[in-house]
């Protein structure tokens, strides 16, 4: 196993923040995990494991313990019949690439999570959701390295705890399951409406009227290409806040002072989505470039906060909490972060 010391962070986070990590580690198959975890307990060391950092904001502090740089590839597949096929991702993989991938072999079922940055494992922990589509939607298993059980682990969608943008990965068992692949059930058909609302406009707008994974993959780049930055090109977490819920009898007080408000309705009874941007640009944070943190609202998308000229994450939570104040004060709505403060 080779390690490297005292590694900056700003290069393991799209918004290129954060202090020093202690120890780093690549790791390019699941049976290096239990070494690197030896490694790390025999000199009482923390240690967790990321991907590419898309949805990580590091402290300035950095962090004591060993990181592991999660490298793992595999691409199988299982074909149950002519229709319907398993993928076994490894966790290493670059997301938007398995999706390219599948929907190039004529596969449907996350063609509209294209463009979404990060790697393939880290879509369960967040439950990874776009255009009316969630990454649990067609997930049907997690394979893990167990902390715990210190052991390997297979992990059904039913045992997941997933719900909008959370997971037991996030919560209930954070760092305790080192996720090593994914199995995805997909579909050898093409995708039928109704479709997202704003999905649909792009199609109805480009007069597009045959629905193939290739088609709607295709709307799905370019309508996120022409709202989001890109994350190699300019330092950002993409969403930095979670579209918050809010109770029927609530949204109907707001809508009395906002009858413009836009939402979606839930699942849930008597709960209703809000989107977080509309928020934000209506607390006065559209298009905001900062002097005093180096921070701005993304142009096209008052949702993405971007990293101008930040150098510490203190400024990025500073800048985060202004708009936080805004939207509370202005809606009595607290927004969420999306990109988990590490460590």
């Amino acid at each position: 196993m080779y390690v490297l010391e005292n590694v900056p962070l700003s290069g393991y986070s799209t918004m290129r923040l954060g202090g020093t990590a202690a120890y780093l580690t690549e790791i390019s198959a699941k049976t290096e995990i239990p070494e690197a975890l030896s490694w790390a307990e025999s000199r009482n060391l923390p240690i967790i494991m990321i991907g590419i950092g898309s949805n990580i904001v590091w402290r300035d502090e950095g962090f004591p313990g060993l990181i592991l740089v999660n490298k793992i590839s595999q691409f199988d597949s299982f074909e149950e019949d002519a229709t319907n096929t398993y993928f076994t991702i490894g966790a290493g993989e670059n997301w938007d690439a398995t999706v390219a991938r599948t929907v190039e072999l004529g596969f449907s079922g996350i063609e509209q999570l294209s463009l979404i940055p990060g790697t393939t494992g880290a879509t369960p922990v967040q439950n990874v959701g776009a255009y009316g589509r969630e990454i649990s939607d067609v997930l049907t298993t997690v394979e893990a390295y167990d902390r715990n059980l210190k052991k390997m682990v297979v992990i059904p969608t039913s045992d997941c705890e997933f719900g909008y943008r959370t997971s037991r990965f996030k919560t209930t068992d954070k760092n305790r399951f080192f996720i090593t692949s994914i199995t995805l059930h997909l579909t050898k058909s093409n995708p039928m409406p109704p479709f997202y609302p704003s999905l649909q406009s792009y199609l109805t707008e480009k007069n597009i009227h045959e629905y193939t994974p290739a088609t709607i993959r295709n709307a799905v780049v370019a309508i996120r290409q022409a709202k989001l930055p890109n994350p190699e090109v300019i330092p950002n977490n993409g969403s930095f806040f979670a579209n918050p819920v809010i109770s029927q009898d609530n949204f109907d007080i707001l809508r009395a002072d906002y009858p413009d408000i836009q939402y979606w309705q839930t699942a849930t009874p008597q709960q209703v989505k809000l989107p977080a941007a509309w928020l934000i640009e209506k607390a006065g944070f559209a298009n905001i470039k900062d002097a005093e943190t180096g921070m701005s609202t993304w142009a096209n998308q008052p949702l993405v906060l971007v990293n101008d000229h930040a150098t510490h994450t203190a400024d990025l939570l500073k800048f985060k909490q202004k708009i936080v104040d805004a939207v509370k004060s202005k809606f009595n709505i607290e927004l969420a972060q999306e990109p988990e403060l590490l460590p």
